[in-house]
């Protein structure tokens, strides 16, 4: 028999790799000849980076980078050598958990650490071949489009008497002119978006009215930041005609605009960040070696699992994978929550919470470790019980 397990992470209690060390472990009580596969996943999130080396060869490179503030702070990204692709986390640069709720202002932060991060992966990039760089764009706490990035890369951001701006979210307004000559996008490098918002650019469902609050925006910063994203999208598409309309598109409301620059400058192609993490970890390569005739099973989970885990999130992407080669999928989760039932219709034969008794939060991400591991017992004593009947 062979075991599949392939979860997120718990967050705030375990990473995706300790999720599934516990449940091998729940396993192994029940069937100790099981051939176990153990791959972490990520949905282009926080742990993305270090699920992705679990489960590949690579390194990680820390450098220098500025904070949403400008602050100077060591930041890091992934390389892969063998595949020629570097995986960059923004937030690790130019995220929310980087400032101190009192620090939380997008009027005065940008995504310049994003951009540093960014220049030093393709400085790192063989240039004998095609790469490719991914940008997981999750838990931002900019919004100032992608501009502080750009200025790291090389774009000017002018004034009206020609000198540059040092860009943020509140002062785009200010920019009469925008200058490129210094930006040298490498050809061989293709850049792609991990992302699961499919948000424009502007309006109430853009960035400033959606997200800007949750970065610390009151109502009237929310105004003043989407009157300056509405000016910075007309300066750019009246500066690069073949970019009308690119603000209305999905996905260029994310992380502050952030995915509007990517898209815009360099070229981006938007996916889903479990899409994309699917793609790098081969997890279809593995699956393919699965029989529903030898009882081989797939496991998955993350910290709650409800009506929103089919919008992207790392079960929904498992099962529906392991669906395409008919394989049975158990859905593991600190909690069931709203409408789970759901799931049912998407891949999922099994769902089980890790709470097996009146607890509170703090006292099941404490225990998640051994809550795990009895679930993933009980499940399989479940599992193997169906086939003695």
């Amino acid at each position: 028999m062979k075991i599949l397990i392939a979860p997120d992470s718990f967050k705030g209690s375990l990473s995706a790799q300790e999720v599934a060390n516990s449940i091998e472990r729940g396993i192994l009580k029940v069937c100790p000849s099981a051939e176990i596969f153990k791959i972490p996943m990520a949905d282009g999130g926080e742990g993305t980076i270090d699920a992705i080396l679990e489960a590949k060869k690579g390194r990680k490179v820390a450098i220098q980078a500025k904070n949403p503030l400008g602050k100077e702070i060591l930041a890091s990204y992934a390389i892969l050598e063998q595949e020629n692709t570097a995986i960059i986390e923004m937030a690790t640069a130019s995220g929310l958990p980087l400032l101190a709720l009192e620090e939380r202002n997008p009027l005065k932060t940008s995504t310049f650490g994003t951009g540093q991060l960014i220049q030093n992966a393709w400085q790192n990039l063989s240039g004998a071949s095609p790469a490719t760089i991914v940008v997981c764009i999750g838990g931002s706490a900019t919004n100032d489009a992608g501009a502080g990035m750009l200025q790291a890369l090389g774009v000017q951001f002018l004034d009206e008497n020609g000198k540059e701006i040092q860009v943020c979210g509140g002062n785009l307004k200010e920019i009469k002119k925008i200058e490129v000559s210094n930006f040298h996008k490498p050809a061989h490098i293709e850049f792609i978006v991990a992302c699961d918002v499919t948000n424009p650019l502007l309006g109430e469902k853009g960035a400033s009215a959606v997200f800007a609050p949750q970065k610390g925006a009151d109502p009237e910063a929310v105004q003043i930041l989407e009157e300056n994203l509405t000016y910075f999208a007309g300066l750019v598409e009246n500066t690069f005609p073949n970019l009308k309309g690119l603000q209305h598109q999905q996905g260029t409301g994310a992380a502050g605009g952030l995915g509007y620059g990517l898209m815009a400058f360099l070229q981006a192609k938007m996916q889903k960040g479990v899409e994309v993490v699917l793609g790098i970890t081969q997890l279809e390569h593995v699956i393919k070696k699965f029989s529903p005739q030898n009882r081989d099973l797939v496991i998955t989970g993350e910290g709650a699992m409800d009506f929103q885990t089919v919008f992207g999130k790392v079960p929904w992407g498992v099962a529906k994978l392991a669906k395409q080669y008919h394989l049975p999928v158990i859905g593991i989760a600190g909690t069931l929550g709203k409408e789970h039932h759901i799931l049912y219709q998407h891949g999922f034969d099994g769902l089980f919470a890790i709470v097996d008794r009146p607890m509170s939060l703090q006292d099941a991400m404490n225990q998640a470790d051994m809550l795990l591991e009895h679930t993933a017992e009980r499940v399989m004593r479940l599992y193997m019980l169906s086939y003695s009947l």
